[in-house]
């Protein structure tokens, strides 16, 4: 039944009080919050509101993951952002892989949104439209893709078929409305990934309206590039557009 797993240790979600200004962090798909706590901890000591919200049916089971459908892990992160609302005035909005899907999804319907950080963001993998084809009820893990053998990823061992299925029409939903995004962008891709091809990040650079946007490279890294090698880029890269972003350098 859901809800009778326990949240695995280090998949816990997390919450730093700083300024007026929030940043919301989102994991991945079959992932957890273990992902982006390092980020959330770096933002916090540089004064900022933190939020890493772990998404349902995340972080405790495989099978209780089954349950849920998108639409309750965008609930996930439009809790998150209330949170941040309740606290801040200005929010910005960061997620790996799924965590970059439901980031563009909030930046999509949330104008207000300051700026956001897709990281290694998903739009579009035919690998997982093949594998929904499938009749069987789980297939194997798609987590930990690191380039750092040292580190792993906390992540379930089994993926099940239905959330594929419900990851698919998110995406599809996502990708429809990239034009609407206009807030400023600064997108990071690994240039070698093993989940998410990185054409995703490049059509996403295409195709949102943002007046401002960069995509940064990571050379050495693979998908899960909030815990490899380029983990401190990317934390001194944010810091930096957020900033410029806060001050007006970029509109």
């Amino acid at each position: 039944m859901p809800g009778t797993y326990p949240i695995l240790e280090g998949a816990e979600p997390f919450y730093f009080e700083g300024n007026k200004v929030g940043i919301l962090l989102s994991h991945g798909f079959t992932g957890s919050t273990q992902s982006m706590r390092p980020l959330g901890e770096a933002y916090a000591k540089a004064g900022y509101t933190v939020c890493g919200p772990r998404l349902k049916g995340h972080g405790t089971h495989y099978e209780e993951m089954e349950t849920t459908t998108y639409h309750d892990w965008i609930a996930s992160v439009e809790e998150g952002l209330q949170w941040l609302k309740e606290r801040c005035e200005t929010i910005f909005v960061t997620g790996l892989s799924m965590g970059g899907t439901l980031t563009l999804y909030l930046a999509e319907h949330h104008p207000e949104i300051k700026g956001i950080i897709p990281i290694n963001a998903a739009i579009d993998i035919p690998d997982f439209a093949e594998l929904e084809q499938t009749e069987a009820r789980f297939l194997d893990a798609i987590g930990s893709d690191l380039k750092n053998k040292e580190i792993t990823e906390l992540a379930y061992e089994k993926t099940p078929v239905q959330s594929l299925r419900e990851i698919g029409q998110l995406m599809e939903g996502v990708k429809e409305k990239l034009p609407a995004v206009t807030c400023p962008a600064l997108i990071f891709v690994s240039s070698e990934d093993h989940v998410v091809p990185p054409t995703n990040s490049h059509d996403i650079y295409q195709n949102i309206s943002s007046p401002s946007k960069q995509l940064v490279e990571l050379i050495n890294s693979y998908h899960v590039a909030t815990l490899d090698y380029d983990q401190q880029i990317i934390i001194d890269r944010t810091l930096t557009f957020i900033e410029s972003v806060l001050n007006g350098a970029v509109a």
